[in-house]
């Protein structure tokens, strides 16, 4: 037997971390390059970039934070065996990276006018956060490695880096946070500095929730999530993710970004908007959880509950931009993503298609 051989054979033998760290050393450059680009662009040309088309032109700006920051996501992980539960929790993290320590529009009274948004509770920009939170967690990480997951199906459920291809996605990720900061932040709240208490509370609660993603979850006994009786036709998976995005966006993000007003109700009644959006977060999370864990769900319903929830983020924020008093620019721009992101989830749906058929 020769040496490649041998060297499969103790490969098929292992399970866990360990065997998912000899996997890294060969990696998957296509998939992290995959992921790298499209985190932005689900993220932020595919919603920002349509109300705000200037971002288009600043694309390259936001790879090192999305591209590095959801590609090192996924690589921890994927490693520790963390799963699902363990990319939201990192997501979270994320977010607070990006806002809290990055563009420090959480606590902002000017940037965005996400004071305005709804309440400030101890210098927090609290509806603002929670839109932020569920936007990032949804659109910045789940969906996009979902996305190349299922292009590199072959390769889904190992690292896709060795560990010099960690260690520069965690400085890249770094670098990015720091442009932002200074190419967003300072441009456009110049002068703005957080105090030291809220810096170092952002550090910790990103390394809090690191512990947990990384050292507890994987520890915990998962979840058992009751199916279903059977998985949702397909078009009606993409009905409820595209209604649920448009309903959720709709209750916490004002029509217009710098609208300088809540999206519903005024001073202390913006609460309940803030509850509802967070049920029906939590209502639709647990719903598509249940499909997922139906027989019978395929990546085919997987692509349809992803391309819904894309429709609907890009239609709010064509109305936004809209109801923002922006020109016939934002329509066309909307036009050309939506037909794109149609046309390149129905080419996934086929290539999901041809690759059972193989």
């Amino acid at each position: 037997m020769t040496d490649e051989s041998e060297r499969g054979e103790s490969m098929t033998r292992k399970t866990g971390p360990a065997a998912g760290a000899d996997h890294a050393e060969r990696g998957c450059p296509r998939a992290a390059w995959t992921l790298i680009v499209l985190a932005p662009l689900c993220a932020e040309v595919t919603f920002s970039g349509i109300s705000t088309p200037f971002i288009l032109l600043v694309f390259p700006l936001l790879v090192p934070i999305y591209g590095a920051g959801v590609l090192l996501i996924r690589e921890l992980v994927r490693r520790v065996g963390a799963g699902w539960p363990g990319l939201i929790v990192l997501g979270v993290a994320y977010e607070v990276a990006e806002d809290g320590i990055g563009l420090q529009d959480l606590t902002s009274t000017h940037l965005y006018t996400a004071a305005d948004w709804g309440p400030r509770l101890f210098g927090l920009n609290t509806t603002y956060w929670e839109g932020q939170i569920g936007y990032h967690v949804v659109f910045s990480v789940l969906i996009p490695i979902a996305l190349t997951e299922l292009i590199f199906r072959e390769h889904a459920s190992r690292p896709w880096l060795g560990r010099t291809g960690m260690l520069v996605a965690a400085f890249t990720f770094v670098v990015g946070v720091a442009l932002a900061r200074i190419a967003i932040s300072e441009m456009e709240d110049p002068g703005y500095r957080q105090g030291w208490p809220a810096l170092l509370g952002w550090r910790t609660l990103v390394a809090a929730l690191g512990v947990v993603a990384l050292a507890v979850l994987p520890r915990l006994r998962p979840v058992r999530v009751a199916p279903v009786a059977r998985p949702p036709h397909r078009a009606v998976a993409a009905t409820v993710t595209a209604a649920a995005t448009l309903v959720w966006l709709g209750l916490l993000w004002p029509l217009g970004y710098n609208a300088g007003h809540p999206a519903i109700g005024v001073g202390g009644w913006v609460i309940i908007p803030m509850v509802v959006a967070l049920v029906l977060a939590l209502a639709v999370g647990w719903l598509v959880a249940r499909w997922c864990a139906t027989p019978g769900f395929s990546d085919h319903h997987m692509i349809w509950l992803i391309g819904g929830a894309l429709v609907g983020h890009s239609l709010h924020a064509l109305v936004s931009g809209i109801v923002g008093g922006s020109s016939l620019l934002p329509v066309i721009i909307a036009a050309v993503i939506l037909g794109a992101t149609l046309l390149l989830l129905g080419r996934l749906d086929r290539h999901v298609s041809r690759r059972a058929g193989g």
